[in-house]
């Protein structure tokens, strides 16, 4: 079941039980620190320029989220991710 309230600066963000916080516009203002097992189709890093946080972005198939990128598992799955990308034909 999926949870939603609307954060500062009027940007809609909708939080899982999971507490995996999507990005709907214009920037990450917080970040999450739940793992995230979808596949990933993109990565982007951003930035921090406030009100938007220094955030890793995944996106998946059931959107983007916006991921704290000191964690080790992030770390571990962007290199994952890029390896793959190098290996494409």
């Amino acid at each position: 079941m999926e949870q939603c309230r609307i954060l500062r600066f009027t940007q809609f963000f909708c939080i899982t039980v999971a507490q995996e916080i999507k990005v709907k516009e214009s920037c990450c203002t917080q970040v999450s620190r739940a793992k995230l097992t979808d596949p990933i189709l993109n990565i982007r890093l951003q930035h921090e320029s406030l009100p938007c946080v220094r955030a890793v972005i995944f996106e998946t198939e059931r959107g983007e989220f916006c991921i704290d990128p000191r964690q080790r598992w992030v770390k571990e799955k962007v290199k994952q991710f890029f390896r793959s990308q190098r290996n494409k034909p």
